[in-house]
């Protein structure tokens, strides 16, 4: 097993992040509040409580370096909290927003963040040392719907969006004063430097590879996509599964990546050496299950959840095989952070999902996915 702790920390958890030496955690038990949780002889301790916003917090990041926590809020807000003393002093940042903001991540440099957004809107914020506050650009007429993911690339200024109109959007965040100016990356703040028109449905959890070759994104129709060269004319390709739809994903190396969502169990996807993506195996399993029995258990455990749920004392098999599987979640895993590093790649990880668990993952025990990592 790749399972090294479960904590049952809330009856659900929206989104979570972790300080930077992985002693704290901070998390939505999906309200308005962010609770911080120490690790103390083996148990974990709630030590703050941060109360600012009013409505669901959707997006927590808590940036490594400068040790400040960012949050985004359905009230359509965003605070930054410094750690003063022994308490967390909250910022507010004027997003201009007219709809919730949906997600965050503290870019590469942590001297900017991006806010998705319902206002088919992405802003990018930066503090104003001449004003002492927060600002923010908008990033708008892009989308044409809610952006549901950001992610940023290793450049600190290029930035990933993407949205429930179906498609992905590279976009350049470059901002004068702010970002170093580099003659081979010349571009305005806004421009749209490529559109990705690959999913029929709503898409999700995008992110980059470690050298931001490679981007990958998950569409709500069970296809992860990958594209290689992103520019005028990028390399894409996809891997289809019968699984439940994914709805977040992490590069755990250059050519390895996670993903997790509705299934309740974290899939793996790899690439070989001529590129080629392709489903791996599902991690955490008790015992392996060849592909074609897995697929067809999980199609019948699909139409069970329509059908079989729905009478009373009705046993679902399919739902026998999810127990036999070694299914840590028992609710859709809807975030994945990486926990430690060895040079570029990522040995553990951490996931939060619906049913209010904080699973922590260790690759160091799956001796194939290490081989893997390696080469």
């Amino acid at each position: 097993m790749a399972v090294t702790a479960v904590h049952q920390l809330a009856q659900c958890i929206t989104c979570h992040a972790w300080s930077a030496d992985r002693s704290m955690v901070a998390l939505c038990p999906n309200n308005s509040e962010v609770h911080i949780y120490r690790l103390v002889e083996d148990k974990w301790e709630k030590m703050h409580v941060l109360q600012k916003h009013d409505q669901l917090i959707s997006g927590i990041d808590w940036s490594a370096r400068s040790n400040k926590i960012v949050t985004a809020s359905h009230d359509r807000n965003s605070y930054v909290w410094n750690l003063e003393g022994s308490e967390w002093v909250p910022t507010l940042v004027i997003l201009r927003l007219n709809r919730a903001a949906l997600c965050v991540q503290w870019s590469p440099k942590e001297n900017k963040f991006a806010v998705g957004s319902g206002a088919k809107t992405v802003c990018i914020c930066y503090y104003e040392q001449e004003n002492n506050w927060w600002v923010s650009k908008l990033i708008r007429k892009r989308h044409d719907s809610s952006v549901t993911s950001v992610s940023w690339h290793p450049d600190n200024i290029l930035v990933a969006s993407t949205s429930t109109d179906g498609k992905c959007r590279i976009f350049s965040t470059f901002i004068k004063g702010v970002d170093a100016k580099d003659p081979k990356k010349e571009s305005r703040f806004g421009e749209l430097i490529v559109q990705l028109d690959l999913s029929p449905s709503w898409t999700f959890g995008v992110k980059w590879s470690p050298s931001g070759n490679t981007l990958a994104y998950v569409g709500h129709n069970s296809v992860i996509y990958f594209v290689d060269d992103v520019g005028p004319s990028p390399l894409a390709q996809n891997v289809v599964f019968r699984d439940l739809p994914l709805r977040d994903v992490l590069f755990v190396s250059e050519k390895m990546v996670i993903g997790v969502g509705y299934d309740c169990i974290p899939m793996v996807f790899a690439a070989d050496e001529r590129g080629i993506w392709s489903f791996i195996r599902y991690l955490g399993e008790r015992k392996a299950v060849s592909s074609g029995s897995r697929y067809g258990s999980q199609f019948s455990e699909a139409f069970g959840k329509f059908y079989g749920q729905a009478k009373q004392g009705v046993s679902n098999d399919a739902s026998e095989t999810s127990r036999t599987r070694g299914v840590v979640h028992e609710n859709c895993i809807n975030s994945i952070i990486p926990l430690s590093r060895q040079g570029t790649q990522i040995r553990r990880f951490s996931t939060s999902g619906l049913d209010g668990k904080l699973v922590m993952w260790d690759l160091e025990t799956e001796q194939d996915l290490l081989e893997l990592l390696v080469h």
